[in-house]
């Protein structure tokens, strides 16, 4: 069984600096893409960035500048910096990873969801 585990977020003022974490566990055989996606209330899910297991990265255009993604292959674990953060960052953020378990093929997998709120 495969487990995502998200830890950070909480609530930060507009302009301030966040940091989330995202660490995959269990009878992982491999990771390949991992990633970020929030989605704000009432609104859909979106992208917010993902990285390959080289280490090439994707960003929404929301977010480009000012978020940084990174993995650590060893540990399976990927991180976003959130740095100079608006209202409009305000969500719950979820870590995705495309990882193949002892106990079958390639398979998406999803964390259980972190919320940031950015507000004065």
């Amino acid at each position: 069984q495969v487990q995502l585990v998200e830890s950070g977020g909480g609530l930060m003022q507009p302009g301030g600096s966040l940091g989330l974490s995202c660490a995959a566990s269990g009878d992982i055989i491999a990771v390949n893409d991992m990633a970020w996606y929030r989605r704000a209330p009432g609104g859909r899910r979106e992208l917010v960035a993902r990285i390959t297991h080289a280490g090439s990265t994707t960003y929404s255009d929301s977010v480009k500048g000012r978020f940084t993604i990174t993995r650590n292959n060893a540990a399976n674990t990927v991180s976003l910096q959130m740095n100079s953060l608006k209202p409009e960052d305000t969500a719950t953020y979820s870590c995705n990873a495309n990882i193949r378990a002892t106990t079958g093929p390639w398979q998406n997998y999803w964390g259980q969801g972190t919320q940031v709120t950015v507000a004065s």
